[in-house]
């Protein structure tokens, strides 16, 4: 009988070698590679390449596209190869290992009832399982048959980087044991043998001792079981049964802890910081007397593209997004890496029509959802960035994608799509947050087989509707109160050609209250009927609880793209008040149910028509924020006009169709303080430039924190609009400020181009 280890499996060389592609990729490796990882492979200033070490993943894909991409955060470079290269030297580097692939002759049906009896609970494979040891799914392609077998046998001969065994004595005499994840000189993290997560600083630890030695205890196995689960582990995993999922003791993000995440200011639980939309934080201790004094504590490098995230923190762990749908947990502390998740990007999706930015997560239990550029959703486990479950929202090949963070709700996760300039039609979906599996659909403009909304198809002339766009684009927001969803709309298509779409084309350029256990629409309000602007309408649907005309109201604030501030009442769309809050020069006013005034001469012609503000708007996307104390709403603003253009084109779906564009002119920006209850500024900060994507930040101390399209992160008096602070990023901000605290100290965050910044006060 023999005795073995079944833990920390260590991702090796594993697919099938090409032998035709090993000697050009020999060539190429000597040439491009050699100089880091020595001529024979065996390392120098980069890692040996022969023990099968593949820390930042193992199958083909991953080794291909880090020869390509690069691998963020450390030395290794993208390489200025094709696809066909990269894969020669693969094929070279894959004959490194020696012996031949060995057919796998095991029961793999055995196999997997051993796996569960004895290794799911360190191990995951096909998104159940444990925590402490690596995520199994794919070493099919990371090991041969043979390397699995000395794996499984010696497991303590080649342990995991990020699942070593660690042993901390802390300086108050208590004693961890569990896998390093990570370590520096001045910190450690680690995870003990319970699952829990220890975000560790050397200054408080005694001692830290590393025993070349496995964490699980000998299990004894049968002759013949090895191969088994050599078997088992070779086959794909099946479709998984998720219906039971038990969030870990914890780490687990309630539905009613995000109802209530206000209350928990060291934490940023959603996007928006609360599901209101709000964007604000309780936090106090950065004030206008002291904030001269914030400084740099730490930064995090995504390694290159446009960063458009915000970050979401839990409980001292703080989960980011890069553009790529890439991903990492830090230490909010010390920004210190605790996982990295890479999903590979197909090839082919620039070729559709694809937005390629993310800006951020969903958390709810101990899950995080992340929706990906090719419109997929997937779900990873927070502690350590494993895969649960994965599901096709739609196909990106008819020009769909995702680009923004999804709402989590009570048990459901909330996502919509990119559509107004691909001939798509938008929707929202609504997802089991356990399973995956789609629960319901609207549709931002009906189908032709809803008779339900047979009155918004006919606001569409002919066949108009069939390609109308509407694009889901932003993440929403709730009200837990009234228990309704609230998401918006953007523009119909084409965009600048109306002529060949007749009618206030419902339900584009609007709000939508859905019911989230149906998804059926309880009202709507349209800004903009028949947009000929592109003026998308998905800018934050703000909820606050404020008095108008002398009573006490529930509104849905928001400063539209159209160039209009609007206050609804948010149980009904009754509209409230609308006034301009930049320039516009399009519409005569608001009529008395909120629609607007058009005035002539206004639409886009061949020739071209000049109009405020521009196709990007007044405001966009960008976060606004809202303090409850004084009831002041904060916005950045652009003061931008433009000359329209239409011109017809043919629709093909999944294909540019905007019908012509803009030429604007050079303007301004500004952060501005608008009071909700007269629609009136308050005061105006000007900036240089205005910015689509840079938004604002209120904190309890009384400081508003902006970023800026010239890259600085500038505060301000929130009361008085006064310049307090700036720093200057060094590249254009395109998201949003927030902020945590973990020990009772507060931090500001905001990510750059490519760099993720973090302040503190000394």
């Amino acid at each position: 009988m023999k005795r073995v280890v079944l833990v920390c499996l260590f991702a090796s060389t594993g697919l099938a070698q090409h032998s035709e592609a090993v000697a050009p990729g020999r060539a190429l490796f000597q040439k491009m590679c050699s100089g880091c990882h020595g001529a024979n492979a065996k390392g120098g200033r980069g890692s040996d390449l022969t023990t099968g070490n593949w820390r930042w993943g193992g199958s083909d894909d991953d080794i291909t596209r880090n020869i390509l991409k690069g691998i963020p955060g450390t030395q290794m470079p993208a390489f200025p190869m094709s696809e066909s290269e990269a894969r020669s030297v693969l094929a070279f580097l894959r004959t490194l290992s020696g012996a031949a692939e060995e057919a796998a002759a095991g029961d793999a049906g055995a196999g997997g009832k051993l796996f569960a009896a004895h290794c799911a609970r360190c191990h995951m494979f096909g998104g159940k399982g444990g925590r402490l040891g690596p995520d199994l799914s794919a070493i099919r392609e990371e090991k041969k048959t043979a390397e699995l077998r000395r794996a499984i046998t010696h497991p303590s001969e080649s342990l995991r980087p990020g699942f070593e065994t660690v042993e901390v004595k802390r300086r108050d005499g208590s004693l961890l044991r569990g896998a390093r994840r990570n370590e520096d000189t001045f910190s450690i993290q680690l995870m003990d043998e319970a699952e829990k997560l220890h975000l560790l600083l050397k200054k408080d630890v005694a001692e830290a001792r590393s025993p070349k030695q496995s964490l699980m205890p000998e299990i004894p196995l049968q002759p013949g079981q090895v191969d088994d689960l050599i078997a088992f582990l070779k086959r794909e995993p099946a479709a998984r049964d998720f219906t039971e999922w038990k969030p870990a003791a914890d780490f687990n993000v309630t539905f009613a802890r995000l109802k209530n995440a206000a209350q928990e200011p060291r934490n940023w639980l959603t996007y928006w910081g609360d599901y209101r939309g709000t964007h604000s934080s309780r936090l106090a201790s950065i004030t206008p007397a002291n904030v001269a004094s914030l400084r740099g504590v730490w930064a995090y490098q995504f390694g290159g593209g446009h960063n458009e995230t915000m970050p979401l923190v839990v409980d001292g762990l703080m989960f980011v997004t890069g553009p790529l749908n890439d991903a990492a947990a830090l230490d909010a502390r010390t920004g210190r890496t605790m996982w990295r998740y890479r999903r590979k990007v197909p090839e082919d999706v620039h070729s559709y029509c694809t937005v390629m930015t993310n800006r951020g997560f969903g958390v709810l239990g101990d899950r995080l959802y992340l929706a990906t550029l090719d419109t997929h959703l997937v779900a990873l486990d927070a502690k350590t960035g494993n895969k649960i479950w994965e599901t096709a929202v739609d196909d990106y090949h008819k020009g769909y994608s995702i680009t923004h963070a999804p709402l989590a709700l009570d048990g459901k996760i909330i996502v919509g799509v990119t559509a107004g300039e691909c001939g798509n039609n938008g929707f929202v979906d609504a997802y089991d947050a356990a399973t995956g599996k789609r629960l319901w659909r609207f549709w931002a403009i009906p189908r032709k087989d809803d008779p339900e909304h047979a009155r918004a198809r006919a606001t569409w002339s002919g066949n108009s509707a069939d390609s109308g766009g509407g694009p889901t684009w932003m993440t929403g927001t709730y009200d837990a109160e009234t228990d309704t969803l609230f998401w918006t709309t953007g523009n119909p298509s084409p965009d600048y050609d109306g002529a060949v779409r007749l009618g206030d084309n419902l339900y584009t350029c609007s709000v939508l209250a859905l019911d989230p256990a149906t998804g059926k629409l309880k009202w709507y309000f349209q800004f903009t009927p028949h947009d000929t602007h592109d003026w998308d309408a998905n800018e934050t649907p703000v909820l606050i609880d404020a008095e108008v005309r002398g009573r006490p109201r529930k509104l849905l604030i928001q400063a539209n793209r159209n160039g209009f501030f609007y206050v609804l009442d948010r149980t009904n769309g009754e509209f409230l008040l609308g006034k301009p809050f930049v320039k516009q020069t399009w519409a005569k006013g608001l009529d008395d149910k909120g629609r607007p005034i058009v005035l002539p001469n206004t639409d886009p012609t061949p020739e071209g028509n000049y109009a405020c503000p521009d196709a990007a708007g007044g405001a966009n996307w960008a976060a606004s924020s809202y303090d409850p104390k004084t009831g002041l709403y904060f916005v950045s603003v652009r003061e931008v006009c433009a000359f329209y253009t239409s011109k017809f084109k043919e629709v093909v779906p999944g294909q540019p169709y905007t019908g012509s564009g803009q030429r604007e002119e050079p303007g301004a920006g500004a952060i501005r303080a608008i009071d909700p209850a007269t629609g009136q500024a308050r005061w105006s900060f000007p900036l240089h430039v205005g910015n689509v994507a840079a938004g604002v930040l209120h904190t309890a101390g009384g400081v508003l924190f902006a970023g800026s399209g010239g890259g600085y992160l500038i505060a301000l008096d929130a009361r008085a609009g006064k310049g307090l602070w700036r720093y200057q990023t060094g590249a254009e901000i395109r998201n949003s400020p927030i902020a945590y605290s973990v020990d009772g100290k507060q931090y500001v965050a905001v990510a750059g181009d490519s760099t993720l910044f973090v302040f503190a006060l000394p």
